[in-house]
């Protein structure tokens, strides 16, 4: 029995280290007032993934950020079942956005897969401080944590408090509201959206982002981009589901078990297929 469990649990483990996107996953993201978001933990490959077999005590922030910019901790809606959700009452018109920060979690890695999830991920300074100081045949061991938000509408009233930088240590803020109406334009002459990616406040340069959609084949797609010197970065835009990752590492300076701290950092809303003229 032991050796037939051998392969499975090794897929696990290769799919929870290469497949690390985490986002929060409302039922929809459109939504009258007064009903009810279900929102799962995702955690997986391919904007899909499966649920978390996380619970409150995996939380280090949750926040309800309300239209009018109001912020209010919500971890208490998530009990300590794993795999646990959030139900979260919706009473205000305009644009929602919930937070979530993890506490760390622990990786150790044995150097080819390091360096694989390195080079995956775009993280070049961890890459080259490995060769400079002589630890390619080392492991990676590693905290990581989870940065990660999504946004929702509520009725028809935009509002722009999810524009505004956040309490998350990394976190993406689009500069636009995702929801604002771009005027009449075909598909194809939609402009690039702009997102600024933040590091307990500071920019972070060259920094590599993915994007995430639904093509019109139904097929998962993924384009990468980098931020500019001031931390922006412009990505295209795509109808329907549409979430941005991105994963920033330090040297871990905290104690000696681990060599690095990452923050594992995502937002996710939809697209409208419709592109409403403004009111």
């Amino acid at each position: 029995m032991k050796k037939k469990l051998l392969p499975i649990c090794f897929l696990f483990v290769t799919f929870s280290l290469f497949g690390h996107e985490f986002w929060l996953q409302p039922g929809k993201y459109f939504y009258t007032i007064r009903e009810i978001a279900d929102i799962s933990f995702r955690v997986g490959e391919n904007f899909r993934g499966e649920n978390w077999s996380g619970n409150r005590a995996k939380i280090k922030m949750l926040t309800h950020v309300q239209p009018n910019g109001t912020s209010i901790d919500i971890s208490e809606r998530i009990s300590m079942t794993n795999g646990d959700s959030l139900k979260l009452p919706l009473q205000q018109e305009g644009t929602h956005m919930i937070l979530f920060n993890s506490t760390n979690s622990y990786i150790d890695l044995k150097p080819d897969q390091f360096k694989t999830y390195l080079e995956e991920d775009g993280l070049q300074e961890a890459l080259i401080y490995r060769s400079k100081n002589g630890e390619l045949m080392k492991n990676g061991k590693e905290y990581y944590q989870r940065s990660v938000k999504t946004i929702i509408q509520v009725g028809n009233e935009r509002t722009d408090a999810c524009t505004e930088p956040t309490d998350l240590p990394l976190d993406i803020i689009p500069i636009q509201n995702p929801y604002s109406p771009l005027g009449s334009r075909p598909t194809q002459d939609l402009p690039m959206m702009r997102f600024r990616i933040l590091f307990k406040g500071k920019s972070l340069p060259n920094l590599l982002v993915k994007t995430w959609f639904t093509n019109e084949k139904g097929e998962i797609n993924m384009e990468t981009y980098r931020t500019n010197p001031r931390g922006f970065v412009n990505v295209k835009r795509h109808s329907g589901k549409f979430m941005l990752s991105t994963v920033y590492m330090e040297r871990n300076k905290s104690d000696a078990v681990a060599d690095w701290q990452s923050y594992w950092g995502s937002v996710n809303f939809e697209y409208s297929s419709f592109f409403p003229t403004s009111r």
